[in-house]
C-alpha cells in the first residue's frame, strides 16, 4: 500500500515555512494528512512543529505550532487528551471556546468522530499509531490513536463503531494508516509481546535484533480489515528510524523529551 506524500520534509525547512505534510487521499470533499517535525516555532529538544501540550513545551508556541496545523488541514481542529484507552468523542460542531478559540482538548478519549463539514479532527503521536478514517457518501470522519494498550482493547473497532452511529458504512470507510514505530524497533518483554498478541495476533514480532517486539501498525491494519474497511493505505514509515517524524523511543535513548506530531482529518467546507 502506498500514499502520495505533499513533501518529504528532509531539505531544511525556515522557522516561518509552513507546516510540511504528508497528505494522504481518502476520498472527494476529504483533506487528510500527516505532520513532521518540520514549520513550527518550538525550540529544541521539540523542533519545530510540536503539537503536544504534555511534553514541558511552553503552552503559547503550541497553540501557535497547532494553528499553523489548522491553517495547512483548512479547518479549526479539535484534539483529545489521550489515555490509551477506547473511548470516543463525538463532534458536530467545531470545538472552541465563547471567544471562537479552539479548546485545547475536548476531553478524555483515544478516538474523535465528526459528521459535519469544515472539523478538523487531530491524534497526536511520537510512536503510537495514528489513524485517519472518513465515509465520503455519510460525511463522516474519525481519528484514532492506537498505542499497545489502545490497540489490546479495540480503539479502532470502538473508532468505527461510533462512526457507523454517525451514519458511516464500515464497507465505505477509506483509512490510513500514519508514521509510527515499526515491528522491527518496538521491542518490549515478552510477556507483554504475549498479552497484546493474544489480543491481536498480528502486532506479534520480533526485532532486528532478534528479541521480542510489537508490530502496532500492523495489528491496526488487521482490525481495520476485519472490520470490513477494503480501502487501507499504510505509511510505513517507522518514527524511531525516520527523524522527520517526533519519536518518544529515540528522545528517550538520548535522555530528552520529544513534540508530538499529528494525523490530522476534515471534510471540506467547499
Amino acid at each position: 500500500m502506498s500514499a502520495r506524500p505533499a513533501s518529504d520534509g528532509r531539505a531544511g525547512v525556515l522557522r516561518t515555512a509552513p507546516p510540511v505534510a504528508l497528505e494522504v487521499d481518502l476520498g472527494p470533499g476529504v483533506r487528510a494528512l500527516f505532520t513532521t517535525r518540520a514549520g513550527g516555532v518550538s525550540p529544541e529538544p521539540w523542533d519545530s512543529l510540536n503539537l503536544g501540550l504534555n511534553v514541558t513545551d511552553d503552552a503559547a508556541r503550541v497553540r501557535s505550532n497547532r494553528a499553523r496545523a489548522a491553517a495547512r488541514l483548512g479547518a479549526p481542529i479539535a484534539f483529545a487528551s489521550q489515555v490509551h484507552g477506547t473511548d470516543v468523542v463525538r463532534l458536530d460542531a467545531p470545538a472552541q471556546d465563547a471567544d471562537g478559540a479552539p479548546v485545547d482538548s475536548v476531553g478524555e478519549a483515544d478516538a474523535i468522530v465528526a459528521a459535519a463539514r469544515g472539523v478538523g479532527l487531530g491524534v497526536l503521536v511520537a510512536d503510537c499509531v495514528p489513524v485517519l478514517l472518513a465515509d465520503v457518501d455519510a460525511g463522516v470522519v474519525g481519528v484514532a490513536h492506537a498505542g499497545r494498550r489502545g490497540l489490546a482493547h479495540g480503539v479502532v473497532p470502538a473508532a468505527l463503531e461510533a462512526m457507523r452511529a454517525a451514519g458511516a458504512r464500515v464497507g465505505n470507510v477509506r483509512a490510513a494508516v500514519g508514521p509510527s514505530a515499526c515491528g522491527r524497533c518496538y521491542e518490549v518483554p515478552a510477556t507483554m509481546r504475549d498479552d497484546v498478541a493474544l489480543a491481536r495476533p498480528a502486532a506479534r514480532s520480533t526485532t532486528s535484533w532478534g528479541t521480542p517486539a510489537l508490530d502496532l501498525p500492523a495489528g491496526v491494519v488487521a482490525d481495520l480489515v476485519a472490520a470490513g474497511v477494503a480501502d487501507v493505505v499504510h505509511l510505513a514509515a517507522c518514527t524511531v528510524e525516520d527523524e522527520r517524524f517526533f519519536s518518544h523511543r529515540r528522545a528517550a535513548r538520548g535522555g530528552t523529551t520529544t513534540g508530538r506530531f499529528a494525523g490530522l482529518v476534515a471534510l471540506c467546507t467547499a
